[in-house]
């Protein structure tokens, strides 16, 4: 082995089995979950003419392998925008946070590449898929949550129930528990399709 590079090692065999060999060793894993590249081949003459060879290993990120990962990095590939990301799973939840030069149009007209994003990799994830970037959940979370709590409010004081505008589901399950948490009130989605709206109204009359 030689020299380590942040979470990248470099490996010197005899041949390229010999040098993922050691991979396998340094990294206690086998080589399936390992990535590696040619460095350099050298040959060295001491009366019997031999080769070494270089590579670099890195364990694989342990989402990467995932369709929804497989898909966004092969189509941020042929997009035409400097954005990046990287993912993580935790709690059955796969999130992916970009990053990168143009990663301000993703959260252009409140934020709707980035929940488009979000929509297609849901589709085609065995997990839930969340995304997010510059923590625009955080403050769009925060923004709705007291929007709605405002409303509903108002719906308590006054008897008079409140429609909200076409919603996705991301800020629909924000709006429900939101409102559900103030005593007395409730919402209920009206509409079918993608986007709905939300109705708040006074859980009395439900009864």
């Amino acid at each position: 082995m030689l020299k380590e590079k942040n979470d990248k090692q470099e490996f010197l065999g005899r041949n390229l089995e010999d040098a993922i060999s050691l991979a396998e060793e340094a990294f206690k894993r086998p080589r399936t979950q390992l990535n590696y590249e040619i460095v350099a081949e050298k040959t060295k003459l001491f009366g019997i003419k031999t080769k070494e060879i270089v590579i670099i290993a890195w364990p694989k990120d342990a989402t990467s392998d995932f369709p929804a990962a497989k898909f966004l990095s092969g189509f941020l590939s042929l997009f035409p925008l400097e954005i990046n990301y990287h993912t993580k799973a935790k709690d059955d939840i796969l999130y992916f946070i970009f990053d990168g030069p143009d990663k301000h149009i993703l959260l252009r007209k409140d934020g709707a590449l980035l929940l488009a994003f979000q929509h297609i990799l849901n589709k085609m994830s065995d997990k839930k898929v969340q995304t997010d970037c510059d923590f625009f959940r955080k403050r769009k979370e925060k923004e709705l949550r007291e929007y709605v709590q405002k409303i509903a409010r108002h719906v308590y004081e006054t008897g008079r129930n409140e429609i909200l505008d076409y919603m996705n589901p991301y800020e629909r399950r924000i709006v429900h528990i939101a409102v559900n948490q103030i005593p007395g009130m409730t919402t209920e989605s009206i509409d079918n399709g993608f986007l709905k709206r939300i109705k708040i109204h006074s859980a009395k009359a439900q009864d």
